[in-house]
């Protein structure tokens, strides 16, 4: 992996933390896949930081453009699915 992950100045190190949980979490479903549950508790966390759904779009759009991962489709995945299931990326670049 060759980029960085998007970011926000004015978050604390916790807060950056509790982001590239989520980012990691998105690479993972691609990569290997993630269990349901851990992805979910990686996205509330993220949620807890960007509670707002246009700052959430920017964000996930500069991650997609960095890293080809697309966050919407593995969290959409997620929330559709149910139990322990292991929730795996689409498509990558």
């Amino acid at each position: 992996m060759d980029y960085n992950y998007p970011i926000r100045q004015d978050w604390s190190t916790a807060e950056i933390i509790e982001v590239a949980a989520f980012y990691e979490a998105v690479e993972k479903a691609y990569e290997s896949g993630i269990a349901r549950e851990k992805l979910m508790e990686a996205y509330r966390g993220f949620k807890k930081v960007v509670p707002s759904m246009a700052e959430e779009k920017t964000l996930c759009k500069e991650f997609e453009d960095a890293s080809g991962y697309v966050c919407y489709q593995v969290v959409q995945a997620a929330k559709a699915a149910s139990g322990e299931e292991v929730i795996k990326g689409i498509t990558a670049r």
